[in-house]
């Protein structure tokens, strides 16, 4: 039996980054529900905020198919590719879960106050920028 772990970088950053927007989505999405029950209106404002975590996923999928490319064309060692999708896919992934915490905290806030929404997406747009720097830098590390 031969054993190619070839595209284990690649595969590693894809389910990362998805497990953790799904958690992250999650989160937010149980807050989001949550606020629905009592509010009246503005349920379309919620649901946009708990999907905010979606975004790491596909940062993963960009970067596994890049990764794929970089394999194949042997300019990226397999082994590399599992380092830098292990450690961009935790990031990834983290950041997912704390945007979604982000995310939830400004439904409830909003909820209570609807002037402070906007604002709550500072926040949300902080946790974005880690996973988005990890993404952009280990683009860095595979051309």
């Amino acid at each position: 039996m031969n054993l190619n772990f070839d595209m284990a970088g690649p595969a590693i950053v894809l389910g990362l980054s998805a497990a953790g927007s799904c958690i992250g989505c999650g989160i937010a999405g149980l807050a989001s529900h949550a606020v629905m029950s009592r509010v009246e209106e503005g349920h379309g404002k919620f649901i946009a905020m708990s999907a905010a975590p979606s975004s790491q996923l596909i940062y993963g999928f960009i970067l596994m198919l890049l990764m794929s490319k970089a394999i194949n064309t042997g300019t990226l060692a397999p082994i590399s590719a599992i380092f830098i999708g292990t450690f961009t896919g935790m990031a990834m992934m983290v950041s997912s879960i704390y945007q979604g915490m982000v995310c939830a905290s400004g439904i409830q806030a909003s909820a209570k106050q609807p002037a402070i929404y906007g604002k709550c997406f500072a926040a949300v747009g902080i946790i974005e920028s880690f996973a988005l720097f990890a993404f952009v830098f280990s683009l860095l590390l595979i051309a």
